[in-house]
């Protein structure tokens, strides 16, 4: 296997070269890739999410599905499988296939927090683009759950953002299943803008999810968006949301529409890579 064992087996070296760790407290885990925090898991509650936008995408699948039905959802990117987790803990019997391009990565989350024993999760390897076209030709039309957190360091390649491939992956959606995005950018917001614009286009009307300072553009962080071709009415979504730490606010796809500002879909010859926290608001070190 490509990877480096150090420190007792909580750290290891990638194939890729890059170094992740998973920090213990207790039940809970910490995956961190080159020292960057990617995701957090608790053991014994696994409907624990400590990331702010990782709880904002379980309030939405909890109010978008009536509670403890058995869902099918994809996963395009692992971390510490912590969605997965939490759909088998909240929806035991669910069917769940995760993408993700670094085998070794998720072997060693595995190896330091194994997935429940009898849990229907099926990782597939590769990227998560490319991995489409293999999946399995029942599952076109079935997902009630599509989550996209694809990252490559600490961007998201522009490949997963454009027309094209959301297109693609509403194919796989149920006519009123649910597209889960998260979408890193600050201070302009362009390349934010694109992806939803790009997200409404190809599959349905949008709820944003955010810290209102990320909104305005004041902050780099995360913005869920979550779409659905028969368009979502969630009700409770914003008064969860201003609950959680740090507080956040909930935009509906009108609301979505005008903060846009007229931004246009992005195609295949026009994507970029999502900016880092540093491209967006220069070094201040």
């Amino acid at each position: 296997m490509a990877r480096k064992r150090q420190d007792s087996d909580l750290t290891v070296t990638l194939a890729s070269g890059r170094r992740a760790q998973a920090a213990r407290d207790g039940s809970r885990i910490t995956l961190l890739v080159d020292g960057t925090p990617q995701s957090e898991v608790d053991l014994d509650d696994p409907e624990s999410l400590a990331f702010a936008y990782v709880r904002h995408m379980g309030h939405v699948l909890d109010l978008a599905f009536p509670e403890g039905r058995r869902i099918t959802a994809l996963h395009l990117g692992a971390g510490a499988l912590t969605l997965p987790r939490f759909i088998e803990h909240r929806r035991p019997g669910s069917r769940q296939q995760v993408i993700e391009l670094e085998q070794d990565l998720v072997e060693f989350v595995r190896a330091v927090a194994p997935l429940p024993q009898h849990a229907s999760i099926r990782m597939r390897y590769g990227d998560a683009r490319a991995q489409l076209d293999r999946l399995p030709r029942g599952l076109r039309g079935t997902v009630d759950a599509l989550v996209v957190d694809v990252f490559s360091g600490a961007q998201t390649p522009g490949h997963v953002t454009t027309l094209e491939f959301f297109e693609a992956l509403r194919e796989f959606l149920q006519p009123e299943g649910v597209l889960l995005v998260n979408i890193a950018d600050g201070h302009d917001l362009r390349f934010a803008r694109g992806e939803i614009a790009t997200i409404r286009e190809a599959i349905g009307p949008a709820l944003l999810i955010a810290d209102p300072a990320v909104f305005k553009g004041r902050r780099f962080g995360n913005i869920v968006a979550a779409a659905s071709p028969a368009g979502l009415d969630l009700p409770g979504l914003a008064r969860l949301v201003a609950s959680g730490f740090p507080p956040a606010s909930v935009h509906d796809d009108v609301r979505a529409e005008r903060w846009l500002g007229g931004a246009a879909p992005v195609r295949d010859a026009d994507a970029t890579d999502s900016p880092l926290p540093g491209d967006v608001f220069g070094d201040r070190s």
